[in-house]
This record gives C-alpha cells, sequence and structure tokens, in this order.
C-alpha cells in the first residue's frame, strides 16, 4: 500500500498527497462515528493547506474538519479504513 500511495512521489508533501488520494479514492463514505461522545457523519476527506489530511464531519448544519489521524472508527471500519491504518503506519 505504501508503495502504491507513494509511486512517482519527489518529496513528502507529494507522498502526503498520494496517500490522499488513495484514501480518497477507497474510503466508502458517508459512514457514522463517535467523536467526543457525539454522532457524526464523515461525508469525505481533504487536504488542507498545512498538507494534513483530514476527515469532513457534519452533525447537521455544522461541519468540522479533523485529522483523520484523530479520527475515531466505527466497529466495524467502513470499507478502505485500512488506508488510514497504512497512512498512520508510514508516519510512524
Amino acid at each position: 500500500m505504501i508503495e502504491e500511495a507513494t509511486v512517482d512521489c519527489y518529496n513528502e508533501s507529494e507522498q502526503v498527497t498520494g496517500w490522499f488520494t488513495m484514501i480518497e479514492e477507497k474510503l466508502a463514505v458517508p459512514f457514522e462515528t463517535m467523536v467526543l461522545g457525539v454522532s457524526v457523519t464523515v461525508e469525505g476527506v481533504d487536504l488542507n493547506k498545512a498538507d494534513q489530511i483530514v476527515a469532513i464531519c457534519s452533525r447537521g448544519r455544522d461541519r468540522q474538519r479533523l485529522p483523520i489521524l484523530d479520527l475515531p472508527l466505527p466497529s466495524p471500519p467502513p470499507e478502505g479504513a485500512d488506508w488510514i491504518e497504512a497512512y498512520r503506519h508510514w508516519l510512524s
């Protein structure tokens, strides 16, 4: 997975973009999860200006971006969540 996400990348910024692309393509959204005891819907993922992959979470009309590595996944996790775990492994 690491090789697939980072192929043809020349620097860390490009590698994060590669990870973002794979997570965006593979993660089945929307899905429900709990954040700080509140049920939210994960609508998708985005890449912020700091080259951080974030989950776009909503509850009613409220929206918040949460770092994907801080996102608690439901049990069972959504299809494609293994890409988040591979990204976590790559960062460590």
